[in-house]
């Protein structure tokens, strides 16, 4: 009976610990948001998309995708904002583990087993704003595809440095029927090789 109550004990422990760590974690990145409108861009985007799509004229879907250049190129320069904003933020405060689930301040225990999440949102940045340039010629279709994808990436990337990777999964499956790696698979290749490398544990350049 005593070792029930004590692994109860430590279990209620755990689950305080872990929300604090993931709540310091959620204020902190909110204060970066607070002054940008980058979640609003974003939304502008995933509905005139899912908008464009349901159109059943092609000529139709293009025009209406057409009208979201200025929004990408929004996306992309408040996402270079946060990014310079967050650059500003310690290693310490910006790790985040690479284990499915949160294990709160493995950045003092095994900071090995952690990744930089400064270095991250450079890279969305940078996708956001390789895709809105549209370096690579795509016609409206294929950059809202490509950028859509970029959109979901950056998202799964603040909930796995808020929550945790098995949350972002989760969250990524529920709101967009995806899961990470086709995302991942849909970005343009300049965020898919950076990104496997900040995973690897390599530079993001």
């Amino acid at each position: 009976m005593d070792i029930v109550l004590t692994l109860l004990a430590a279990a209620l422990v755990g689950q305080v610990v872990r929300a604090r760590y993931q709540r310091a974690r959620i204020l902190l990145l909110g204060s970066h948001l607070a002054s940008l409108q980058l979640e609003r861009h974003m939304e502008t985007l995933t509905q005139g998309y899912a908008r464009a799509i349901r159109e059943p004229s092609e000529a139709r879907q293009l025009q209406i995708l057409e009208t979201f250049a200025q929004a990408e190129r929004a996306v992309a320069a408040q996402a270079q904002t946060l990014a310079r904003s967050m650059g500003k933020e310690s290693r310490q405060a910006t790790a985040m583990g690479t284990f499915a689930v949160c294990i709160p301040y493995l950045e003092r225990l095994l900071p090995s087993a952690t990744r930089d999440f400064r270095a991250l949102l450079a890279i969305h940045a940078a996708g956001f704003q390789y895709v809105a340039e549209n370096t690579e010629g795509w016609d409206p279709k294929q950059r809202a595809y490509h950028l859509s994808a970029e959109l979901y990436l950056f998202q799964h990337s603040c909930h796995w440095y808020c929550k945790s990777r098995l949350v972002a999964d989760a969250r990524l499956q529920v709101r967009h029927q995806v899961s990470r790696e086709k995302v991942l698979d849909s970005v343009s290749a300049l965020t898919r090789s950076a990104y496997r490398r900040w995973l690897n544990g390599g530079t993001a350049g």
